[in-house]
């Protein structure tokens, strides 16, 4: 495949809304071994549920259309951070820089110098590596259920958040 171009993807378009189903669905199944948990919600969500998702889409799609791996966030009200909420690359596109690509554009050209965060399986070593190779500083891992242990990442924000007691401390 020559080198693929970024462009917003609409998933109300059906054959896209299939693919990126298709594609997502194959990535999780990678990550689920790579992790040792296959309880990945992405794992079981229908096409009907992936699209009901209030996300915004971006793929990475090759000359002749077929894209080859996508990235979706949440845009937060207000002042929030980006939450980035999958990444997925076709399986048989590993390896040929697609998640750099998408993003490297998400950071520099959609949404630079605003905070972003986003989360992986602590044992997904290519994930956690992309991100710190982008500049995302890693925080607490944290376990959300038995036998899963997940990090988590930001990048242009501080990762721990004032407790309350130090809020409440006068100056």
């Amino acid at each position: 495949m020559p080198s693929p171009y970024v462009r917003p993807l609409d998933l109300a378009d059906e054959a896209t809304a299939v693919a990126v189903h298709r594609i997502g669905r194959a990535a999780y199944a990678v990550e689920a071994e790579l992790i040792g948990f296959d309880g990945i919600p992405a794992l079981g969500e229908s096409l009907a549920e992936m699209r009901a998702r209030e996300l915004r889409w971006l793929g990475a799609v090759g000359p002749d259309g077929e894209i080859a791996g996508f990235l979706a966030w949440e845009e937060p009200g207000g002042d929030g951070p980006l939450r980035l909420d999958r990444l997925c690359v076709d399986p048989a596109r590993f390896r040929r820089g697609v998640a750099s690509l998408l993003l490297r554009h998400a950071l520099e050209e959609l949404f630079p110098g605003r905070p972003v965060e986003v989360t992986t399986g602590a044992a997904n070593t290519p994930a956690v590596t992309l991100y710190e190779r982008l500049g995302f500083v890693r925080g607490a891992d944290f376990s959300p259920v038995p036998g899963l242990r997940m990090a988590s990442f930001s990048r242009g924000r501080p990762l721990i958040a004032e407790s309350p007691a130090a809020a409440a401390t006068p100056d």
